[in-house]
């Protein structure tokens, strides 16, 4: 009994839920809506923290080394590239040497079979066979001489031949070898433009990570950074000591370098219309008809080096201890210089930048 009622009662529930369901589900009939959800309080924006002076100086030395290092990667591309056209050029003429040199050893091969033929005709006897033969003893002598000429001559050909074919060899070992140069100066090329790629990238994705005035802030720091070098250097009194004027060269090439201002820096360029700092002092000194070495390495390496004191308008300030930079003293402690990514040939404080040195091209 008591189980047929505890049957009863759920059979009742479950009708009941499905009468509601059912009124619930029926167009028309009203019912009373459920309570809203509260929207969720909103956290209000954190405002940034402002940078640091101290960090933005941090940032300012970690450009400064990635820049640097970009400049050391484009002298060594600049480098590769001088080398790889020379090496390009030598291959050029060896290869006209081989074929000068074999269309030679031809000619001498055509001689040397002429010789032959002429010596075969002209019999196998022996000396004593055709003087017994001969019935004129001098005709036997004069024939005689003629033979010794033509195996002077024919000994001497092939001794020509001999040395034809040994200059063919050594043009072709030569070729060879410039070539495997050539190879290895467009790989050291290639490493160089990934490096510096990957240089400015990151220097530029670092740049980019701050707000505009942040960046203001940072030109500032470089612009107080670069006058308080230059304001120690121009303490020490070397301005003062400055008194040389530039030859007719110089003042050629400080017009040049100068007529660039404002123009872009990239790196690997030589003009017109984009430079980077040894293409732009490259260019300007042959433009004044002294060409000079392409990187400012071997600008530093192969010009004759110059006192400070003594540098006149022209001269090339070296900068850095690897000799990554440089800069054309234009006078009044002022070079002209394309300083970097980003920025465009301009003048700046010759002692700005830590100077390793100065060449005069035109010693």
């Amino acid at each position: 009994m008591g189980s047929g009622k505890r049957s009863l009662t759920t059979a009742a529930m479950a009708l009941a839920c499905a009468c509601a369901c059912a009124v619930l589900a029926t167009p028309g009939v009203a019912y009373a809506s459920p309570t809203p959800t509260p929207a969720p309080t909103r956290t209000p924006t954190a405002t940034p923290k402002p940078v640091s002076n101290k960090d933005l100086e941090a940032v300012r030395e970690k450009l400064e080394k990635l820049y640097h290092d970009a400049a050391v990667a484009t002298d060594a591309y600049n480098a590769a590239e001088e080398k790889a056209q020379k090496q390009s050029a030598e291959i050029v003429d060896l290869a006209r040497e081989i074929v000068k040199g074999q269309a030679k050893l031809d000619k001498l091969q055509d001689r040397a079979g002429a010789a032959a033929r002429a010596q075969y005709r002209g019999g196998g006897l022996p000396p004593g066979a055709r003087l017994w033969l001969s019935d004129d003893p001098q005709e036997f002598l004069d024939g005689a001489g003629r033979v010794r000429q033509g195996e002077h001559a024919t000994k001497g050909l092939l001794g020509e031949m001999t040395r034809t074919q040994q200059d063919l060899e050594q043009y072709e070992k030569d070729a060879s070898a410039q070539w495997r140069k050539l190879e290895a100066n467009r790989k050291a090329k290639a490493e160089a433009k990934k490096k510096i790629k990957q240089r400015i990238s990151d220097a530029e994705k670092l740049e980019s990570q701050l707000e505009q005035k942040e960046k203001e802030r940072l030109a500032k720091l470089e612009e107080e950074a670069a006058h308080q070098a230059q304001s120690v250097w121009l303490s020490s009194g070397v301005l003062a000591d400055i008194k040389s004027e530039a030859s007719e060269q110089g003042r050629k090439a400080v017009k040049y370098a100068t007529d660039q201002i404002g123009k872009p820096y990239e790196w690997g360029a030589e003009g017109p219309k984009t430079f980077d700092c040894s293409g732009l002092t490259s260019q300007a000194w042959a433009s004044a008809g002294h060409p000079i070495p392409r990187t400012s390495q071997e600008q530093w390496k192969q010009l004759k080096h110059v006192d400070v004191t003594d540098m006149r308008p022209g001269d090339l300030i070296i900068y850095f201890d690897d000799a990554s930079h440089v800069g054309m003293y234009i006078g009044d402690g002022a070079v002209v210089h394309a300083p970097r990514p980003g920025r465009t040939v301009t003048i700046a404080g010759a002692g700005s930048m830590q100077i390793l040195g100065v060449v005069r091209p035109d010693a």
